[in-house]
């Protein structure tokens, strides 16, 4: 082993940066003694220490070295309580833009499978320009990138799995066809399999154990790409730039709550080795512990102003270097726990001008905090989740609270200047049962995962429609086919931002599965072969439906006062009249029936009526020359005819209905 020769260099930025007579080494730690840099060439380990120490920040300058150049670090510091310093391992680079080798449990990292590389930045992005779709006209796609396209038959093999896969012609026509504005990406940045999942046989599928966060990760690369220096990069960037010229944005899922070296028994593989004490949340009074308020073994400190500009530095190199449009943030309440994240966000030029979408909740004290989110953010809506599927499938609850959902839940979400928007409707998720499961499943069916069906959650409010998983009944089918309908409808039809899980609106089973995150198998990736052609148009319909009628997609709150065309708002009795006091208060009706009124005398009226109960009811429309748009429970439901008065709603029922703004017959 040789030592190499390195100048001070310069503190900033952090990582290792090439310029144009070397590289510029930077690391981060408070409380480590010395830092040793080691590069590699040639099979052959170099070491230098980093000659400059600034304010917490150690760094050097190696002359002649550029990209291409791999290396890592040793960091040496004291053995107090919290310290997890040890020089024997070799450290990843929290800021690395490329990794190579890989990392194994059985050896830790001392043999270095796993090095930084160092990068240059060069992509040609010609004229790229991010849609900038409006949060309001937005249909969010949530997708993973391996196991949306792994099976799809109309993408050549080689492409199968990969960012040029998502972004192949096949995809983008479906995304179009659907009227999908921005995908939502399962996490994409560098992610290790957990050590438990490896002796059961099982990987880290979903991906939310991220160990290099400026780092997309190569399993998703086509074989050429993955290979080859800088290969991934481009990859990813060229996905990026064909999703924007078809008009679709990229928002990233992060998981800055935790990181893949979890508990304290776990690996140390970057950022404990190099300042635990810094990095992480510890428990008062127990340093050598970690607080756990992601479920995973640890919390990343953002209390910490050097932690926080970590998160704020790679967020700001995804938007700026990677063109992404936005981020949903896992576990988000973690994020701002005594820390400035949100202010350091709304005062950035870059980040306050992307989607930013919270899931507002975590592990740790007061860690449910839907709605609590300032303007300017998203919130993932459970409520919207849980009420809808209560209100369709369980009975747990009524007419009132579906209601609320419709409206955009303006009881949680109407404070401090945020709009509908605000809230990210969702029926299901990577995290739970498809759509399809929904209606076809009373309980999870978690064996595969090898935990003894103790993973996942219990509360589903799920209905199996008289027999659990596959069925061949008629009766059966009919009901999960209305309900999977009606709850699509649902989602479509109300205020707010709407989140279609990928795979739902072709039919996609998990075989009751709620907690898929170990399947990396045909149990997750989308079969498209099998795929139900009738519920694709159905959701393409229904989507272009809330394209059409702007009154779906409000900037402002309904109120039930009058604007130029109406009341913006009238909820139904399906006597024929509107809702009183005491029909709300009876809490537990199966019919619910919403008028909106249109923006411009050039729109129409829409009628939505829904029936939960298991008999056809008859309701009395409003007054006007009504058409039926979408039925959900007709074999043609798009058929269009007229309404009829009475109207004859069917079991399990939506129905959407238009008249005329200036019909001579409306109120």
């Amino acid at each position: 082993m040789r030592e190499i020769a390195l100048s001070e260099g310069c503190p900033w930025p952090l990582g290792a940066t090439p310029g144009e007579h070397g590289v510029n080494f930077a690391l981060f730690s408070a409380h480590a003694e010395c830092v040793e840099l080691c590069v590699f060439e040639i099979g052959v380990m170099r070491t230098a220490f980093l000659p400059g120490h600034t304010d917490h920040v150690w760094h050097g300058y190696f002359h002649g070295a550029g990209p291409g150049l791999e290396y890592a670090y040793r960091v040496w510091g004291p053995r107090g309580p919290g310290h997890r310093f040890n020089p024997d391992r070799l450290l990843v680079d929290p800021y690395a833009r490329d990794l190579v080798g890989d990392f194994s449990y059985t050896g830790g990292n001392a043999a270095l499978p796993l090095r930084c590389r160092v990068t240059a930045d060069s992509f040609d992005w010609d004229d790229d320009e991010p849609p900038r779709i409006r949060p309001e006209d937005s249909l969010l796609y949530e997708i993973h990138v391996g196991g949306g396209t792994r099976l799809h038959p109309d993408i050549p093999e080689a492409l199968r799995g990969t960012y040029a896969g998502l972004a192949s012609e096949a995809m983008i026509r479906h995304c179009k066809r659907l009227g999908v504005t921005a995908l939502t990406l399962l996490p994409i940045q560098y992610f290790l399999d957990e050590e438990r999942l490896g002796r059961r046989g099982l990987r880290n599928y979903w991906g939310y154990n991220t160990l290099a966060y400026f780092v997309p990760s190569s399993r998703y690369a086509k074989k050429g790409s993955s290979q080859e220096r800088g290969g991934t990069v481009r990859e990813f960037r060229s996905m990026v730039k064909t999703l924007h010229a078809a008009g679709i944005e990229v928002i990233l899922d992060m998981v800055f709550n935790h990181t893949a070296e979890t508990d304290a028994l776990g690996p140390t593989i970057s950022f404990r080795g190099i300042d635990n004490l810094s990095y992480y949340r510890h428990p008062p009074n127990a340093p050598d512990d970690y607080e756990n308020f992601s479920g995973c073994g640890n919390t990343l400190d953002l209390a910490h102003p050097r932690v926080l500009q970590f998160v704020m530095d790679a967020l700001r190199f995804w938007v700026t270097e990677m063109h992404v449009d936005g981020f949903r943030f896992d576990l988000a309440v973690s994020l701002i726990r005594d820390s400035a994240f949100l202010a350091a966000v709304a005062q950035d030029p870059i980040l306050s001008r992307v989607k930013l979408i919270a899931e507002p909740w975590d592990l740790g004290p007061d860690g449910y905090r839907l709605g609590r989110f300032p303007l300017g953010w998203s919130e993932w809506n459970d409520r919207f989740r849980d009420d809808a599927r209560m209100f369709w499938l369980t009975r747990g609850v009524g007419a009132g609270r579906l209601a609320q959902r419709l409206a955009g839940s303006g009881e949680i979400f109407r404070h401090g200047g945020r709009a509908p928007c605000a809230s990210v409707n969702f029926i299901a998720v990577h995290d739970g049962f498809t759509l399809r499961d929904l209606v076809s499943f009373n309980a999870k069916h978690n064996e595969q995962n090898g935990e003894n069906n103790h993973d996942g959650s219990d509360n589903n409010f799920s209905w199996n429609c008289g027999e659990e998983g596959e069925s061949a009944a008629p009766g059966v089918l009919i009901r999960r086919g209305r309900l999977a309908r009606a709850i699509l409808a649902t989602l479509f039809m109300a205020q707010g931002l709407p989140l279609l899980q990928g795979g739902d609106e072709l039919g996609r089973t998990q075989s009751g599965n709620n907690n898929t995150y170990c399947q990396d198998n045909p149990l997750t990736w989308i079969d498209w072969k099998n795929a139900d052609s009738t519920l694709i148009e159905f959701t393409a319909r229904l989507s272009f439906l809330r394209r059409r009628f702007f009154q779906t997609r409000r900037r402002t709150w309904l109120s039930g006062k009058a604007e130029a065309l109406g009341r913006d708002v009238v909820w139904w009795h399906p006597d024929g009249r509107e809702m009183r006091t005491e029909d709300w208060d009876s809490g537990s009706g199966d019919f619910l029936g919403c008028q909106l009124a249109p923006l411009s005398g050039e729109s129409d009226f829409l009628l939505i009526l829904m029936n939960r109960a298991s008999d056809a009811i008859e309701v009395r429309l409003p007054p006007g020359g009504w058409r039926t748009l979408c039925d959900t429970a007709s074999d043609t439901p798009f058929a269009g005819e007229d309404g009829g008065n009475p109207c004859r709603l069917d079991a399990y029922t939506v129905k959407l209905l238009s008249r005329r703004a200036r019909d001579s017959r409306q109120e």
